[in-house]
């Protein structure tokens, strides 16, 4: 048995060639929910979907997000009706007022559907539609989430991190805004000065995700900030880890991110920017995959491979680095 950690696109494109080395009907997948938002009143959950979207087959691999081949009418007709009404562009974050105003699941994550920020497809705002409706009839995240995952046809166990609220804000030199506005909205321009994941304290971890942490845990390339960051921010999360053997896969080449804003945020919260800096970011790791060309050391065992994942063939090589990392961990 493994649970997968997952955020972002990297612990997706590393899960392509997972099924290679580690049963499916053995997985567990925990899925970040602090860069879920409200927007228009749709609650959107991007880690989630992507995993959704990949379990089932209709994932737009050349954007790792989205449905292949969606069609964007709405989207379109949204900016044309903002346009004619001369409304503004851009992310609209709600006031504080209105943050906690609704639905408590999506507390200070709130955002205007007036010309949408970000480009939703029809197809994927039907899944939108469905998790919104499901939730107003009183299901949690949780139960949404696996109803989703059996209409996808999912061979593994999909968790959410939480059923409570956690909203990844960063905090930039132009202010505070949701991390979708900050990534999304401004391109990661903004000079980050600190990370918050509200509502973390507060928040419980989903059921069966601290069971699911008492197997071997793999935390895969993904940010280890804002796409980790919210589950190790959640009471007993980390505890948890420390009790179990965990496997850290880099999401860095040396001090260089594949992807994403990892360094910048990794500097914000005063963990070196690189390899290195997931002894800070994961100090409970018990081995490391890192790239074959990185020349970062740990007390702890370290497999090298070449970890850039640009199909399956490459997420099964580094799938087995894991596999050998979990066995050093073992004989040592």
């Amino acid at each position: 048995m493994v649970t997968f950690l997952s955020g972002g696109t990297g612990t997706p494109k590393l899960l392509d060639g997972a099924g290679a080395v580690f049963s499916p009907e053995e997985t567990t997948i925990v899925a970040n929910t602090g860069d879920d938002i409200e927007l228009g009143g749709l609650f959107v959950s991007p880690d989630v979907d992507t995993l959704l979207f990949q379990g089932g087959g209709v994932l737009d691999r050349d954007t790792w997000w989205g449905i292949d081949g969606d069609t964007h009418r709405t989207n379109a007709a949204l900016m044309d009706l903002a346009d004619a009404a001369d409304l503004p562009e851009g992310p609209q974050y709600l006031p504080e007022d209105r943050q906690t105003a609704g639905r408590r699941l999506a507390n200070w994550r709130r955002f205007s559907g007036i010309a949408e920020f970000m480009t939703i497809g029809d197809r994927d705002r039907a899944v939108h539609i469905t998790r919104t409706s499901l939730l107003d009839q009183g299901d949690t995240l949780s139960e949404a989430t696996e109803t989703l995952a059996d209409a996808f046809g999912l061979s593994v166990d999909l968790l959410p991190m939480s059923d409570d609220p956690v909203a990844s804000l960063v905090h930039t030199e132009d202010g505070m805004m949701h991390f979708q506005e900050y990534w999304v909205g401004h391109r990661g321009d903004p000079t980050v000065e600190t990370v918050e994941f509200r509502g973390s304290s507060k928040a419980e971890p989903a059921p069966g995700v601290l069971e699911a942490l008492e197997d071997t845990v793999v935390i895969g390339p993904s940010n280890p900030v804002t796409s980790i960051g919210p589950m190790l921010a959640l009471p007993g999360f980390a505890d948890a880890l420390a009790k179990t053997t965990v496997v850290a896969v880099s999401p860095f080449l040396g001090d260089e991110a594949f992807s994403g804003p990892a360094e910048d945020l990794m500097a914000a919260v005063n963990a070196e920017p690189g390899t290195e800096g997931l002894t800070t970011a994961y100090p409970f790791a018990d081995a490391f995959v890192v790239d074959e060309g990185d020349d970062a050391t740990f007390d702890q065992p370290t497999v090298r491979t070449d970890i850039r994942i640009d199909g399956p063939k490459d997420a099964k090589r580094v799938a087995r680095a894991i596999d050998d990392a979990i066995g050093r961990v073992g004989r040592d």
